[in-house]
């Protein structure tokens, strides 16, 4: 399919959009760029709020992948996602915001991003795309399909429509407008809700270690999660922040998405301070600073090594009194420091509540959405798109791309007559 090519289609369509957030805009842009009518409903002030804060505010817009290596990172209902990745293919996405004058960058990871850091730049693009649509900020209650189509009911009033397209988000950030609301509509048009748990979420602790080291960040860390057996469930390699109730940052999020469905409390993290150092290396440098250090006492010996907040607590870890001279240190002591280092473990409780998870998972079953069209295979002329839809990816820009590629294909799709 040739990208963002306009047809204008015989009939002109008289299209709802519900939810002006990512998909919801890519949705309205894309049937008015078709020929369609688009009215969006957006229950917030301003579109896009949600997409405004993604990525720190910085909006990983999407991941610069090939199509079979994104689906590898679709950990639920990849197959579901194939024609909307390939109607608006990530590189589609990346052309789509350089057509809209947004200069774009890739980062590690194939993570892309705007140059300018800033979330706001690619907001104003999408509002932008979809300017040719009316916009009306009420909540939507109810969706009614008639004999000529859909009667939308506000609190303000009703609207009538030929095709309504449903891209209200998930449940997670519900000062957003994702409140979970979308849901309600879809199952009162006969649809199947699956059950609905947080992704890409914070981790909590009950280790009081966490609240002493808030606000700590660890940059080019490697966690693992490991289960009751040490077994390791996940691995990743980046940033961390540790919290008053537990973990949060990049990796730590990365990490939630795989664990969906298990019992965090049988987990534990384990984080190497010092991935870039094999155990002989990491040894001969603790010898080294210790050799500087060897008058000193063994709390005073770590600044090289650790950041101040965390020598405290690593010194009560290792067992050793932190006023023990350095030269006094024992090789058995040693091995100790290095184990903690290589492996300085949290252990889990749960999660945060699904309110403060980037996404959702779970949502309407794709069984009952067509993948060609993302139209109900229940209701005819009803379209879904973004979150609201039972499929989610790990961090990276992949949950962006979603919501970008299904809402095109509704877009495209609900324009036709």
């Amino acid at each position: 399919m040739t990208y963002m090519q306009s047809n204008n289609f015989s009939d002109t369509m008289r299209v709802a959009v519900i939810g002006g957030g990512a998909a919801g805009m890519m949705a309205a842009g894309t049937a008015v760029l078709y020929g369609a009518e688009v009215t969006i409903f957006e229950s917030m002030k301003f579109l896009g709020k949600k997409l405004g804060i993604t990525g720190k505010g910085r909006c990983n817009v999407t991941n610069n992948s090939e199509i079979q290596e994104f689906l590898e990172n679709v950990p639920k209902n990849p197959r579901f996602l194939y024609t909307a990745l390939n109607s608006l293919s990530p590189r589609d996405t990346m052309a789509h915001f350089e057509s809209l004058g947004v200069t774009l960058k890739t980062e590690r990871g194939r993570r892309v991003f705007p140059e300018n850091d800033k979330a706001k730049t690619i907001v104003d693009a999408m509002r932008s795309y979809c300017s040719g649509a009316d916009t009306v900020y009420e909540k939507v209650k109810r969706v009614i399909k008639t004999d000529g189509g859909f009667t939308v009911k506000t609190a303000e009033g009703e609207y009538t429509f030929d095709k309504v397209i449903i891209a209200t988000g998930g449940k997670s950030y519900p000062l957003t407008g994702s409140d979970g609301s979308g849901y309600k509509l879809a199952t009162s048009l006969g649809h199947t809700v699956t059950a609905l748990t947080p992704s890409l979420i914070p981790l909590e602790s009950e280790d009081k270690i966490c609240p002493e080291l808030q606000g700590l960040s660890l940059k080019n860390v490697e966690i693992k999660i490991l289960d009751k057996d040490n077994k390791i469930l996940y691995t990743d390699f980046g940033e961390m922040m540790f919290t008053h109730f537990g973990v949060t940052g990049p990796v730590i999020l990365s990490a939630s998405s795989h664990l969906v469905g298990k019992d965090i409390s049988e987990l534990t993290l384990s984080i190497d301070l010092k991935p870039a150092l094999d155990d002989k290396t990491l040894d001969q440098r603790l010898l080294s600073d210790f050799s500087k250090n060897a008058n000193r006492d063994f709390i005073n010996s770590l600044s090289d090594l650790l950041p101040s907040k965390l020598i405290e607590p690593f010194v009560s870890l290792t067992g050793i009194d932190p006023h023990k001279k350095v030269n006094s240190v024992t090789k058995e002591e040693r091995r100790k420091i290095l184990e903690l280092l290589k492996g300085f473990k949290i252990s889990l409780s749960g999660v945060r509540p699904i309110e403060e998870a980037i996404i959702t998972s779970g949502g309407v079953d794709v069984k009952e959405i067509s993948p060609k069209t993302m139209e109900s295979k229940l209701v005819s002329g009803l379209y879904f798109a973004g979150e609201i839809i039972d499929v989610d990816a790990y961090t990276g820009g992949y949950n962006l791309q979603i919501a970008f590629s299904t809402g095109y294909l509704a877009g495209l799709n609900s324009s036709i007559s």
